[in-house]
Order: structure tokens, then C-alpha cells, then sequence
């Protein structure tokens, strides 16, 4: 698959970062619906972390997708993915297991297009992601916590679903419908808006997808640039990149939608250079930075990105243009991370500064 998507290969106006879609768009109409407004996010210079490395550490605002985070542009892969192969007909049903964020991204673009969504979802979840559904018109199934090998595993249950109810099942996290969605947008938006001057690209691994599609259309264009995986305690992202085994038992961690226990088809085959183990303390305490002197609110998954950009920067020096990305609205954890009294509760301090 990756030689056939060799640079080369792409359309002209996708080599220079502009998704067929929106050549499309410019070309049939002067408007669209919201499928035809996923991507083309802006690239955001985060001036207190720049100024303290003395890079420029820049992030892509993914909560100004249409729904609000950067799963949306997997959302919208897929389910164009499906249509393209005949998976998905009018009127049909989308199930998925997801943290929240893609079914949020499959819901909204599925009523454009006129789907149906049924979501399952593991009740830790913020009230808010699960709210925002079922207001958004998803027939919503909160089950257990388990893990992926347990069969009441919250993905392993829509996939029983999909085959009892003949529903298409969006598998995000082995569909690299997802990874491709990001080798033909994430990558091709940073390497424009850098002017090719991207050294570094980090993120986490919820799918796989992000990190997988944006380092291998990054590294296609310039292979010296450094990819890294910034990986909350408790998952094994970290262990993988760096020993080659899933050892986990380090820790835990609130972030949501990131923490992956396994190698997904989206992570396999993958050049990742290095991977950071991120603390929630750290990462909290760059969001509430973050929000206090420049008005940027985001979610904690964010912070555990921008920790590891700033550790590639202080590892690699001054002059580096590190991009991360921005995944979601603080707004979808007010109960939560952004609640003083949980907080307490959960010995996190949102005033212990960055060190």
C-alpha cells in the first residue's frame, strides 16, 4: 500500500496539501455541507512553550472540525471509504466502539449523508462526550470498561452488533481507511503550512491512525523529519516503539480516546523514531497554561501531545518547527479535568507549573 502512495503518485493538487475533495468542492460548487469542511485547520504558534524552548512548537486546532476534534477526519475517511467500496447504501446503519470523539465525527457526518449511528461506548467516558451524542441524534449503548481481548470489550460488542443487525462497522482502529485519511489531509496540511519546514511531528495513539498516515506522508517528503509517540502511563505505545513488547504495567492514566494496549493494523508497518512516556500532571499543567495566557481550551489528550513536543525540544535544541496536534475542546471535560473538585479528589494540580 505505501508504494502506491508514494508522492508521486498523488494528484497534483494533494502533493501540495490540498485533499481531492476540496478540489472537487472548488471545481462542482461555491458550497458544501460539513463533510466538505473536515481538515484545512489552522496551525497555532504556541508562543509560551516556543519562547521557553526557543522552537517554534506549533498545533493543529482540531476541536475547529465540525465536530470538534481531530476524529472527524477518520470518521469522514471511513464512511467515504464505505460508500467507494459499496458497504454503505441510504439509509444504512454505522455501529461503532469509540471513546466518544469518532462517533461524535460519525454521527454528525452521517446525518449529512443520511446514516444512521449507533454508538457504543465504555462508561468511564465524560458525561459530556456522552451527552453530546445522544443529543446529536446517536442511539447510544454505555457498557463496562474491559479489555480488548474480553468479548464484552466495548468494540468487540458493535462488531457482534454490525454481524447480528447486517450494520457496516467502522472499525477504527484496524479500518486503514483511518490512516489513509490522514496521509491524504494531517500530512499534506503541515507540510504546506510549515513550507516544508517541519522537523518534528509528535503525537499519542488512540487508533493508530494519526500518527500512522501524518509520519508517513511527513517521512515520504523529507525522511530526516523525527516522528515521536507521546504515550499516557499505562499504555504500551511506548513500550512498543522503544522494546519492541506491550509491557503496560507502569501506571494509569485519565486522558481519553489515547492509551492503546495493542498494535492496530493502523500502527502496523509504521516509522516511529522515538516515544515518550508523558505524566497527566505535566499535561494538565500545559492545558491550564495553555487556557490562562492564551485562550487556547483543549483536552487533556492535547497536553500529553504538547508534553512531548516539549521534550523533543529540549532534546533536539533550539530551532526545531515541531507540530502536534490540538484534538479536542477542553468543553467535553468540565465534569472532569477542568473541575476543581475532581481534580482534588484525583491529586492533580492545575497550578504546579510546567517544569
Amino acid at each position: 500500500m505505501v508504494s502506491c502512495l508514494a508522492n508521486a503518485c498523488l494528484p497534483l493538487g494533494l502533493r501540495f496539501g490540498i485533499p481531492h475533495r476540496f478540489l472537487m468542492l472548488l471545481k462542482n460548487s461555491r458550497y458544501a455541507g460539513i463533510e466538505g469542511y473536515v481538515g484545512r485547520t489552522p496551525l497555532l504558534r504556541l508562543r509560551r512553550l516556543s519562547e521557553l524552548t526557543r522552537c517554534e512548537i506549533l498545533g493543529k486546532a482540531e476541536f475547529m472540525n465540525p465536530g470538534g476534534s481531530v476524529k472527524d477526519r477518520a470518521a469522514l475517511g471511513i464512511i467515504e471509504d464505505a460508500e467507494e467500496r459499496g458497504l454503505l447504501n441510504p439509509g444504512a446503519t454505522i455501529v461503532e466502539g469509540t471513546a466518544g470523539n469518532t462517533g461524535i465525527g460519525l454521527t454528525i457526518i452521517g446525518q449529512a449523508k443520511g446514516y444512521r449511528t449507533v454508538i457504543v461506548i465504555p462508561e468511564t467516558q465524560s458525561v459530556e462526550k456522552i451527552t453530546l451524542l445522544r443529543t446529536l441524534g446517536a442511539e447510544v449503548i454505555t457498557v463496562p470498561e474491559k479489555p480488548y481481548s474480553d468479548p464484552a470489550n466495548y468494540n468487540r460488542q458493535a462488531q457482534r452488533m454490525a454481524e447480528e443487525n447486517g450494520w457496516f462497522w467502522a472499525n477504527q482502529f484496524d479500518n486503514v481507511a483511518n490512516q489513509l485519511a490522514h496521509f491524504k489531509t494531517t500530512g499534506p496540511e503541515i507540510w504546506e503550512q510549515t513550507a516544508g519546514e517541519v522537523t518534528g511531528f509528535v503525537a499519542s495513539v488512540g487508533t493508530g491512525g494519526t500518527l500512522g498516515g501524518t509520519s508517513m506522508f511527513l517521512k515520504q517528503q523529507n525522511p530526516k523529519i523525527k516522528t515521536v509517540c507521546a504515550d499516557p502511563y499505562g499504555a504500551a505505545m511506548y513500550s512498543w516503539f522503544k522494546n519492541g513488547d506491550l509491557n503496560t504495567k507502569d501506571g494509569d492514566s485519565f486522558a481519553e480516546g489515547i492509551g492503546q494496549m495493542r498494535v492496530t493494523e493502523n500502527l502496523k508497518g509504521i516509522e516511529i523514531d522515538d516515544a515518550y512516556r508523558i505524566t497527566d500532571q505535566l499535561a494538565l499543567s500545559i492545558i491550564y497554561q495553555l487556557l490562562r495566557e492564551e485562550g487556547i481550551f483543549v483536552g487533556l489528550s492535547s497536553g500529553i501531545n504538547l508534553a512531548g513536543a516539549l521534550q523533543l525540544a529540549t532534546e533536539g535544541g533550539p530551532g526545531q518547527v515541531i507540530v502536534t496536534l490540538l484534538c479536542d475542546s477542553g468543553i467535553r471535560y468540565m465534569s472532569r479535568i477542568f473541575n476543581s473538585e475532581w481534580l482534588l479528589a484525583h491529586g492533580l494540580d492545575p497550578n504546579l507549573p510546567i517544569s
